[in-house]
């Protein structure tokens, strides 16, 4: 059994199969010849995946990403930042930071993110004489908060897998998101400081009122979003397809620089990252199911309970084995695959599983700009033609900077409980 579930997934992923096809012949394998179940389980276990109603948000989400990428929206918020962080030396790369968070609160793509906010700012940074090797590590790493802050897709499947509230984990990702937001800020800064470049451009309030005006539809979508599910007028998925309205609308008729024929491109586009994203989501839950079957997970429990490890040394422990997973496996799988086996064990410790979905969330969006498989590294390398040694020259500060928040939010739970209580209070 081991042999299907272990060594058949690494083989095949060494050679260079697809995930969601690695993890399928690992459950047909270890279902025909190791497992006294029948082979139509494996189709009900597929399409029982993803007929989960908190998925449905997934989709809504991309597509009011995708329109909000699409056009002046991200100038718009761009402007807005940059004039209230103008005082500020470095207030090119606070900027960079400050929107990505913003941008992500509207779509929660990262790698949309880094190619939509890469394409404005790389030519600003590089005339402010950053050096490159940070502007190519800056705007890499930065569309990582957009999975922390919400709407995040990996906090949506990990809800599902995990059988937690997704309100729930949005509100305990808002801190963590801005807490990693002001560890890149202060960095920039300081980086600014010490190459004295990006001299401070002064405070103008009738241009902050300006951008202000000019991006407040745009800011329209992470209000309806996160209000309407706060405020208890919507649910995550009902707040999606509203932003989803709303995204065509402000896109179309209000700054009218989308076409009919992008909208349905933006559409048929998010037809084939949902493709891909739900193929993933239902191979890797039959594969976490088989593993639930064999009774994986309270191995490893009872394990651990043998071991007399405390809390604080398993969640060391999880990070580091979540750091190495993201270095080669997308954020959905890993959590898809490994939430079945950690949150018994974090649940047998005592450790609240919202608390711990954002502890997997931010070790994955790390991950996100890891070597060698990062997918914003992808990005960066194509999107903005940034040379793949100067992006790994420049990552390596804002790993560590990540890691050090990856640090606090473990072993200081109230950074994430902070926002559950903050806008859950019941």
């Amino acid at each position: 059994m081991s042999f299907a579930l272990g060594l058949v997934p690494g083989v095949l992923l060494l050679l260079g199969f697809p995930l969601y096809l690695v993890l399928l012949a690992a459950c047909s394998v270890a279902l025909v010849f190791f497992m006294h179940i029948p082979f139509a389980a494996l189709h009900q276990n597929l399409f029982g995946a993803i007929d989960v109603f908190a998925l449905l948000a997934v989709p809504f989400f991309i597509y009011a990403g995708e329109l909000m990428g699409r056009g002046s929206v991200a100038r718009r918020i761009v402007d807005l930042v940059q004039a209230g962080a103008g005082p500020l030396r470095g207030s090119l790369g606070v900027t960079t930071v400050g929107t990505s968070a913003v941008f992500g609160a509207i779509s929660g793509a990262s790698a949309a993110t880094v190619a939509t906010i890469g394409r404005i700012l790389l030519p600003a940074l590089r005339a402010a004489r950053y050096p490159e090797r940070f502007t190519a590590g800056l705007l890499t790493a930065v569309g990582a908060i957009d999975i922390v802050i919400p709407p995040s897709i990996p906090m949506i499947v990990y809800g599902a897998s995990a059988n937690e509230s997704v309100p729930r984990l949005y509100a305990a990702g808002i801190v963590p998101g801005l807490l990693i937001a002001a560890l890149l800020a202060a960095y920039v800064v300081f980086v600014a400081r010490r190459h004295g470049v990006d001299a401070p451009r002064g405070f103008d309030a009738r241009t902050l009122a300006r951008a202000l005006g000019r991006s407040l539809w745009a800011l329209g979508a992470p209000v309806i979003i996160l209000g309407g599910i706060y405020g208890g007028i919507f649910s995550p998925t009902e707040s999606a397809a509203v932003a989803c309205v709303y995204a065509a609308f402000v896109t179309r008729f209000v700054y009218r620089d989308v076409s009919w024929a992008e909208i349905l491109d933006c559409a048929a586009g998010t037809v084939r990252i949902t493709a891909q994203i739900f193929i993933i989501v239902a191979c890797a839950s039959v594969y976490s199911w088989l593993l639930t079957v064999q009774q994986v997970p309270q191995v490893l429990v009872d394990w651990v309970v043998a071991q007399k490890l405390s809390a604080g040394e398993v969640l060391l422990a999880v990070n580091v084995l979540l750091l190495v997973v993201g270095c080669f496996v997308d954020p959905l799988s890993a959590i898809l695959v490994l939430t079945p086996l950690l949150v018994p064990l974090a649940k047998s410790l005592g450790i609240d599983t919202v608390h711990f979905g954002v502890i997997m969330t931010v070790n994955l969006a790390i991950g996100l700009f890891t070597p060698p498989f990062g997918i914003n590294i992808f990005v960066a390398q194509s999107a903005l033609k940034l040379d793949t040694a100067t992006i790994y020259a420049g990552l390596a500060p804002f790993v560590i900077l990540y890691v050090a928040a990856l640090v606090l939010i473990t072993y200081l739970p109230s950074i994430s409980l902070v926002g559950v209580r903050l806008f859950l209070s019941t």
